[in-house]
């Protein structure tokens, strides 16, 4: 058998763990991009590029209109904690 029908019949397998409550899921909460952005002290035009996206996208996620998931909503987390070093991280100098 290949190495994808392997790493497909292990994923499914995790998938049925999962849905049968079986298995190490991780569940985290919803992540709410204004409250993280004003936690931070940063406007929506300052927080689009920390988030690697434009700001009418970004709006969207405030808005309601555009859903937070999968490594966006980590790094929505990792914001929300520690705020200066992404700003350190991502933002060029003077851009903050």
């Amino acid at each position: 058998m290949s190495t994808f029908g392997k790493d497909l019949i292990q994923s499914l397998n995790e998938a049925l763990a999962h849905a049968k409550g079986e298995g190490p899921a991780i569940v985290h909460a919803p992540v709410t991009p204004r409250e993280v952005r004003e936690h931070a002290n940063l406007t929506q035009a300052q927080m689009a590029p920390l988030m690697g996206m434009s700001l009418s996208g970004y709006r969207k996620w405030e808005q309601g209109t555009r859903r937070v998931s999968g490594p966006a909503a980590n790094l929505l987390r990792v914001i929300e904690r520690e705020p200066d070093a992404v700003k350190r991280a991502l933002l060029s100098p003077g851009q903050d």
